[in-house]
């Protein structure tokens, strides 16, 4: 159908060419900047391969008309490219012609030096040599060294003063500007990153006030009391070095837990799954708002392309759709071997910390010794930090790889594919060690007498006030040291780079006034810069930090990421919006500062909206329902404390001189007797000595079993049966919920779809009138 269309109004076109009719676009003026920018090394020998490949590729895109500037630079080679005005005709018929993009931004006015980078981009890519090679093939075989386009010197300026500067912390961002100089591919971005920020302030208040909930009572809490004036003794928490120990010495312990193991943090979870699902849906209206302004609304990627690819070659095919089962099946298979080996290094990290913690308990530095549980989970924290630091790399590898064996049909496609893929790998790559912790930990540890091991090392064990505190330092270290570090290193490495390229640009500085006063007209009596000027506007561009296709995916990554980690395990960390909403204040305006200041322009590009990341979002507002429900029900001790209060606790009984949850934690630990013959096996005569010298006959753990025969008990199956029970309650009311706020909540505005019907209409008209005047012109 769209070449088909091309084809018929090709000769109403040239008509209205032949007879002076308003032209589509107004003529732009000779001179005004490059477009972009080719660098190779200087190659003395014009019979060396490289030099025939470069000569070769700068030939084909002089066939297309491309004019090219030469300037030599010490050992390099700059070649300035500027495409004709036809080709941008070209590009704006086929656009008002399109079937989608009849009515989209670029149809109208001159077009901007944005739109120019990202057609000649395109060209460029789509430009092979007569070895079959193009512009990424020979970069790869340093044919050029690297390519960019080149900063406006003006709208940098602009960017400067009003958004990219740390004064600007807590001011609204110029997104039309951004639009206008890094495309709507970018300013969906930070538009995207700046409702996130704004919807975080909400979700970071309440997790205060549940914060503060559990600060609160934090003194007269009868479960922290007790605690902290027990005198029960507790099985050694490992083999050989560990002895017993009282129940009173993690009094500071059970404080933190219940800091984020109260009734507040249920109510705060499952509003922050309704949050998740509002936050998409209010986004989502807020896009439509933006896009149809832009002009872009009813944009298509799959006609972008082919229009694209007709104006770098009329002759053009198009690309054709294709599936193979094989490779399908060859790149699913490869997902779940690279998805196993994953899950085996968060293996490898449970069985680090199961190690270290007897390994330290053995130590003599007393703190680490009392503490060696605690060290051993902030170690291990660490270690998975590093662990992500070294798979990121190996992820985004194997994800390009991947993408290879599928041969997608467009740039687009390879996009989303990688994007799924990449983030998939990065989720299990960061979750997979939370999951351990949330779900697992304390659960398959078994019994004195009969403790489940790995290479004859015991599993841990959770503390008598839970396991969520784990989780939350877990969280807590990966969070910050991820957003802190992350930030510095892309901060600090392109600011380096900027403060080297300044002795450069400062001799080139003194050289091109020189040349300025020495008055370089050109032909229409303007000043036109000279070799000198043109140099430095492009070693300033070429010393800046490079970026490429994925340069705003790293920022996506980023963000969706903490996104997870502030929404689905958001129950055993109330303070994670917090966090977040502190680092997307300044995030937001150190990406600014890197984009404008201190890295090469990226390549504009076209969309109207931020793709694949829309159902990645959802996917983890339903994940996070799944999560939270099992952290509350399964890791928290929310439902043991609500079947005692009600069934086994003094309020049970009738009593009111007692608080309800009195003598809970004595009521969660079952006994080991030493004497018995399989505990005896697992203890050693010299753990069971306490520090003061006393030899102890039994000690407890935590467990709902029998004191006589270690047998499940029945208040056990009670807890489990209503843990369960909480849980489908839970996600069937949020879900619920969920759908709720989604239906209520229309996608698009109501003056969005009024402004589309008049700008239809308006299209429409005009398109009648160009018609009748066609026709008045052949009469």
């Amino acid at each position: 159908m769209f070449f088909k269309a091309v084809e018929e109004n090709i000769e109403l076109r040239d008509r209205q060419k032949d007879s002076h009719t308003e032209p589509l676009l107004p003529p732009t003026p000779t001179y005004r900047t490059f477009d972009y920018v080719l660098v190779a090394h200087k190659v003395d020998d014009d019979m060396d391969q490289k030099a025939q490949r470069q000569r070769a590729f700068i030939q084909q895109l002089e066939k297309k008309n491309i004019t090219i500037t030469r300037i030599i630079h010490d050992d390099k080679v700059f070649f300035g490219l500027r495409a004709p005005t036809e080709m941008f005709l070209d590009y704006q018929y086929l656009l008002k012609v399109s079937d989608s993009c009849n009515w989209c931004g670029d149809v109208r006015g001159s077009v901007n030096q944005a739109t120019r980078i990202r057609i000649v981009n395109f060209i460029l890519h789509q430009t092979f040599i007569n070895t079959g090679e193009n512009l990424e093939e020979l970069l790869m075989k340093d044919v050029f060294e690297t390519m960019f386009c080149l900063h406006e010197k003006k709208m940098q300026k602009k960017l400067k003063k009003e958004w990219a500067r740390w004064s600007g912390l807590f001011t609204g961002q110029p997104v039309n500007d951004v639009k206008c100089y890094f495309g709507e591919k970018v300013a969906l971005y930070y538009l995207w990153l700046g409702w996130y920020t704004k919807l975080l302030v909400p979700a970071a208040a309440l997790g205060v006030v549940v914060f503060l909930y559990g600060l609160a009572f934090f003194n007269t809490n009868p479960l922290i009391k007790e605690v902290c004036q027990s005198s029960i003794m507790m099985c050694p928490r490992c083999d050989k070095w560990c002895p017993v120990w009282q129940l009173s010495d993690t009094c500071t312990y059970a404080k933190v837990s219940h800091l984020f193991d109260n009734e507040g943090t249920v109510a705060f979870a499952m509003f922050m799954a309704i949050w998740a699902t509002l936050f998409l849906e209010l986004w989502k209206r807020n896009r439509a708002r933006h896009v149809s302004q832009w002009k872009v609304y009813d944009w298509c990627e799959e006609e972008e392309e082919l229009i694209l690819e007709i104006v770098n070659d009329p002759n053009c095919n198009p690309k054709q759709f294709r599936h193979s089962y094989l490779r399908s099946t060859l790149v699913l298979t490869l997902v779940t071997l690279m998805l196993m080996l994953i899950i085996g290094l968060a293996q490898a990290l449970v069985v680090f910390r199961v190690v270290a913690a007897p390994l330290m308990s053995e130590g003599s530095c007393k703190f680490i010794k009392d503490h060696a549980n605690t060290v051993a989970i902030m170690l291990g924290a660490v270690l998975h930090y590093l662990t992500i630091q070294i798979m990121t790399r190996v992820n985004r590898w194997v994800s390009l790889k991947l993408c290879d064996i599928e041969k997608t049909n467009s740039f687009a496609a390879t996009e989303r594919n990688f994007t799924v893929k990449m983030f998939t790998f990065q989720f299990f790559t960061l979750f997979s060690s939370l999951f351990y912790v949330a779900f697992f930990l304390g659960r398959i540890n078994g019994r004195p007498g009969d403790y489940v091991r790995i290479a004859g090392w015991r599993l841990e064990e959770c503390h008598p006030s839970g396991c969520l505190t784990d989780l939350f330092i877990q969280m807590a270290v990966i969070m910050l040291l991820k957003q802190t570090l992350n930030n510095i290193f892309e901060f600090i490495v392109p600011w380096f780079r900027n403060c080297l390229r300044r002795k450069t640009a400062k001799k080139l500085q003194r050289k091109c006034g020189q040349c300025y006063r020495k008055a370089c007209h050109n032909n229409q009596g303007r000043v036109e810069p000279c070799d000198i000027c043109k140099l430095r506007d492009w070693l300033y561009n070429y010393h800046l930090a490079n970026t490429d296709a994925f340069s705003l995916f790293n920022e996506f990554l980023e963000m969706v990421v903490q996104f997870s980690f502030t929404t689905i395990f958001v129950a055993a960390f109330p303070l994670a919006p917090l966090l977040a909403l502190i680092n997307n204040i300044f995030e937001i305006r150190l990406d600014a500062i890197k984009m404008v200041h201190l890295e090469r322009r990226l390549v504009p590009r076209k969309t109207n909206d931020i793709g694949v990341w829309t159902k990645v979002l959802e996917a983890i507002g339903v994940l996070a329902v799944i999560a939270n429900g099992l952290v509350i029900g399964v890791s928290s001790d929310f439902v043991p404390r609500l079947v005692y209060r009600y069934r086994y606790g003094p309020c049970a009984n009738g009593s009111t001189h007692t608080h309800c949850m009195q003598g809970y934690i004595n009521d969660t630990l079952s006994t080991a007797v030493v004497s018995h013959m399989a505990v005896r096996d697992d203890f050693l005569p010299d753990q069971m000595i306490t520090g003061g010298g006393f030899n102890v006959t039994q000690c407890s753990y935590r467990d709902y079993r029998s004191d006589e025969d270690y047998t499940l008990t029945s208040q056990f199956w009670l807890v489990l049966a209503v843990r369960f029970a909480f849980v489908i309650l839970f996600e069937h009311v949020v879900v619920v919920c969920k759908f709720i706020a989604a239906w209520f909540v229309p996608n698009n505005p109501i003056h969005v779809k009024n402004d589309r019907l008049i700008d239809k209409l308006a299209r429409l008209k005009e398109e009648l009138r160009e018609i009748k005047r066609s026709k008045s012109t052949d009469v």
